[in-house]
């Protein structure tokens, strides 16, 4: 299946909006200099229980954020989304995380 690279802010909002995805931060290391791990999660995984327990930090599972907290770390970690091309009829929500070539 061919494949779309998406840097532009905008298409990977609208990318994920068509999916009902939304953005998440994966806990990481308490530690400075470790990135977050970002992800786009769909479906029931979308869904934040409000009533989640307190759990300590890189416990696992993930934290909903903004687009924009999202995007900030999207960019000083020079990431790139790449999806698979649209196909008429089909909502495909693979998505991987590269780096941006350096042009």
């Amino acid at each position: 299946m061919a494949t779309t690279i998406l840097t532009d802010k905008e298409s990977i909002r609208d990318w994920a909006a068509a999916r009902m995805g939304f953005p998440v931060v994966v806990d990481t290391s308490v530690e400075s200099g470790i990135q977050p791990m970002l992800r786009i999660v769909f479906d029931q995984a979308a869904y934040q229980d409000q009533d989640m327990a307190e759990r300590p930090q890189n416990a696992g599972g993930y934290e909903h954020v903004e687009w924009d907290d999202w995007m900030k770390i999207f960019d000083e970690g020079k990431l790139a989304l790449l999806v698979n091309e649209d196909v008429p009829g089909r909502r495909d929500s693979f998505y991987e995380l590269i780096r941006r070539d350096e042009e």
